[in-house]
């Protein structure tokens, strides 16, 4: 059975995007840190790993990109996960005067946990913050996770649906020492650093105007190495594979002082 790496406890987002994107039944390998989600493909004890990205609330998810710069594994593949959070535990509302949950959890709820002036505790999983609770055992105390998690650990749900929007996606990019092949309804993400002359910037930009290929994101994240130095991850429409994208590859690579292909792999659509 294919094996498929996430971090968190079980019930977590990211188990829940790891069964929707593949089809067959798979078995879900929970790990405490996205640094061991990754290590464990590499090493084979898994065949996939599921990483989350970004938010449509809270942003990018910084550790995940850095890790992306490092990690031998190949993107091949994307899901847009719908978030639907829960207020979770034993208490009544009225009652509760602390939440538990993961810092990206606790942002996208930051308007109803102010509301009801509830002090945070940040926790490095949304559903281990349900069994942290449970182990408490406190009723001014909740947690911020999924119904689906709330069942696993048998906790009440106070309220459903307590993110500021409830149009809360989660992308993740599964990872593997495999390469998707190209469909023509693909993308393609990649990381380079610049040289420090005017406009190296907009050459690399520029190609995507010249060859006509839609550049559908661009973040920066400090290289860690040096100072005030960035390195650029950009997404755009197309597989490295495909002769055109081969070719403006080239171009870019040359102005850079580095480039890496994450890897090229399906587009996905919102649920």
């Amino acid at each position: 059975m294919t094996k498929v790496s996430f971090q968190g406890e079980r019930g977590a987002y990211s188990e829940a995007a790891a069964r929707s994107f593949f089809v067959d039944d798979i078995e879900t390998v929970p790990l405490p840190t996205f640094s061991e989600v990754l290590e464990s493909t590499v090493n084979d004890n898994t065949d996939y790993s599921v990483l989350p990205v970004e938010n449509s609330l809270e942003g990018s998810v910084g550790e995940s990109y850095d890790l992306l710069n490092t990690t031998s594994l190949n993107v091949m593949g994307e899901i847009y996960h719908r978030i639907e959070h829960c207020l979770i535990g034993n208490g009544k509302l009225e009652d509760i005067d602390t939440v538990y949950s993961h810092p990206q959890a606790l942002g996208q709820c930051r308007d109803f946990i102010q509301r009801h002036h509830m002090k945070t505790v940040p926790t490095y999983d949304t559903a281990g913050s349900v069994r942290i609770i449970k182990e408490i055992g406190k009723g001014s105390n909740s947690c911020i996770a999924s119904k689906t998690a709330s069942e696993i650990y048998q906790m009440p749900v106070i309220e459903e649906n307590i993110a500021d929007t409830t149009n809360n996606y989660t992308r993740f990019l599964v990872l593997s020492k495999n390469e998707s092949q190209e469909t023509g309804k693909d993308k393609t993400s990649i990381i380079f650093s610049i040289k420090h002359e005017p406009g190296s910037l907009f050459r690399i930009i520029e190609n995507f105007h010249i060859f006509n290929v839609n550049l559908t994101k661009i973040e920066s994240r400090p290289t860690k190495a040096t100072n005030w130095e960035y390195n650029f991850y950009v997404d755009f429409e197309g597989h490295a594979k495909n002769q055109q994208i081969a070719e403006m590859l080239e171009k870019i690579k040359a102005d850079t002082m580095f480039m890496k292909i994450l890897g090229s792999y399906p587009s996905a659509k919102l649920d």
